[in-house]
């Protein structure tokens, strides 16, 4: 039976290393893949999604404004797919996300996103507070903090290392802009308390 997933976690996790291997195991099996990723990423150049141990592969791109559902549904029309990932999940919007259980549940796919619940004020991200909703499946996929609790949160530096605690919520980055943290640490950073009060 198809179900729509959502595998969430904080920056630097192993969210797309999860989804390349993942799909390579279908891929093993003979089994067809269709990727997709948010268009707004592009630090792996259009296209593609990358993990940082080194791994890539194609994808097709989405942006705000696409329906999912039909391209789904013209990707399967042109030859059999066995399963969708979804890389960047937290950039979908309200409307994808139901686009999405529209796929597994019209056209029996199984669809596996992939992406951040939080943003660095640790707010959800719309797309990822549907799929907190609407999914079927939950997995968080876990990461450590510099204190090695489990990180939930992440902050926004700037190019001083210092939090910012202000601005857009998207701002694409990698290990020089975001840092995973536990919430105490991330309420630090955001100067919510003081280092090593209460």
């Amino acid at each position: 039976m198809a179900k729509l997933f959502f595998n969430y976690s904080t920056m630097n996790a192993g969210k797309s290393t999860l989804l390349l291997q993942a799909s390579h195991n279908y891929r093993e099996h003979g089994m067809e893949t269709y990727l997709l990723s948010a268009s707004v990423d592009n630090r792996a150049g259009t296209g593609r999604i990358a993990s940082r141990i080194g791994i890539t592969a194609e994808a097709d791109i989405f942006g705000p404004d696409d329906d999912l559902f039909a391209m789904i549904d013209n990707r399967q029309k042109r030859g059999s797919i066995a399963c969708i990932f979804v890389d960047e999940a937290q950039f979908l919007s309200h409307a994808q996300v139901w686009q999405l259980a529209r796929v597994v549940d019209d056209l029996g796919l199984p669809v596996l996103c992939y992406g951040l619940r939080v943003d660095f004020r640790g707010e959800l991200f719309p797309g990822s507070a549907t799929l907190l909703a609407l999914a079927d499946e939950m997995r968080e996929v876990r990461t450590i903090c510099h204190c090695g609790r489990k990180a939930t949160m992440v902050i926004r530096q700037d190019e001083n290392g210092h939090a910012i605690t202000e601005g857009a919520q998207v701002q694409i980055g990698g290990n020089e802009t975001y840092v995973s943290l536990c919430r105490r640490h991330w309420r630090e950073a955001v100067g919510d308390i003081e280092p090593g009060g209460t």
